[in-house]
């Protein structure tokens, strides 16, 4: 196992809202779920942000303008400005005025946001192949995007014109289930042109550096239920993070995690920026890690937990023998006996 590799989540001395200055939070699964506050969410914003950690809301839907993303949240009891959402639209934007001249048309394939990040960096947003593009892009464009858009890429992108895509989540939630994501529609051209897009979105480079740019944060530290893009590009990025479990991942994805994508920090939902997060104890010997009343260890085929306490501390101690063990890999373990009893 290399250095810097990490074994378990760590402790934090200080509430998580003193320690850092800028929480990179993302939106759905960890404010919100179906457009709804998550339980806990607003009230814990708004002690964070009353003891002075700045708020910014990153996502990889590059459909909705920060406008309409500020103003979703004001009405939830979150007030936000424009200027405290970064969207993968405008990092995929300023990834393209950076390869392509000032004033340059950019064949849009998705919505207005995407439209509006490229006016923000002086491009012009063209309909058509055939409107001599220096650039394609795709972002999400809603469920009524036309068949015709994704043909109108690959005309252009056959034709030697570089590709750019805002992010490649091939999912997204929707009220009624799981739809479709951006990445379904860049697997479509991908299919059609054999070519390879540019991606901005997260967990790659350019979106972290997009959220470091307009949030001048020292001290980042990215809040997500992600491991595959939050954490990852936290990751990436060379910053802290906190898993919050009001979203997608369960026991079993943490435990499993490998290296890039184990975060700093594990908590149930946005509550656990006003804390501190309990020290993990124990090196891997028989006496297994320990962390509140719970203790645990890897066996030959299983995680083993034993002690009584806080659910989340189980987890936490979970977390460092089930990673300690994987090292640089993935753990195999069977964690689902000790999961059970911690209800997760």
């Amino acid at each position: 196992m290399s250095q810097g590799v990490r074994t378990r989540p760590e402790g934090s001395g200080q509430p998580l809202s003193e320690a850092y200055d800028t929480a990179l939070l993302d939106l759905d699964g960890v404010v919100y779920a179906g457009g709804s506050a998550i339980a806990h969410a607003v009230d814990s914003l708004a002690q964070a942000r009353s003891g002075g950690m700045r708020l910014a809301y990153v996502t990889n839907n590059a459909l909705r303008t920060p406008d309409t993303v500020a103003g979703h949240l004001t009405e939830l009891g979150i007030p936000t400005g424009a200027d405290d959402v970064i969207t993968s639209a405008q990092a995929v934007a300023r990834l393209i005025s950076e390869q392509v001249p000032a004033g340059a048309r950019v064949l849009v394939i998705g919505g207005e946001g995407l439209r509006v990040a490229l006016r923000e960096r002086g491009l012009v947003p063209v309909e058509s192949a055939d409107d001599d593009p220096a650039a394609v892009v795709q972002g999400f464009g809603g469920p009524d995007l036309p068949w015709g858009r994704f043909a109108e890429a690959s005309y252009a992108v056959r034709r030697g014109v570089p590709w750019f895509a805002s992010n490649t989540d091939l999912t997204i939630p929707s009220g009624r289930g799981i739809a479709p994501g951006n990445g379904a529609a860049v697997e479509v051209v991908r299919i059609a042109t054999g070519a390879e897009p540019q991606v901005a979105g997260k967990p790659l480079p350019p979106m972290h550096r997009e959220t470091i740019i307009r949030t001048g944060a020292e001290r980042p530290l990215v809040v997500g239920d992600r491991l595959d893009t939050d954490i990852e590009g936290a990751f990436n990025g060379g910053v802290d993070s906190l898993l919050v479990l009001t979203g997608v991942t369960d026991g079993a994805q943490l435990l499993a995690a490998p290296p890039h994508h184990r975060p700093t920090y594990v908590d149930a939902d946005l509550r656990g920026l006003l804390t501190g997060q309990p020290e993990i104890t124990g090196d891997g010997d028989g006496a297994g890690f320990r962390c509140g009343g719970w203790t645990a260890t890897a066996g030959a085929d299983r995680l083993e937990l034993t002690g009584d306490g806080e659910a989340l501390d189980g987890l936490r101690a979970l977390c460092a023998a089930a990673w300690t063990a994987a090292g640089e890999g993935s753990c195999a373990l069977d964690g689902g006996k000790a999961l059970a009893r911690l209800g997760l």
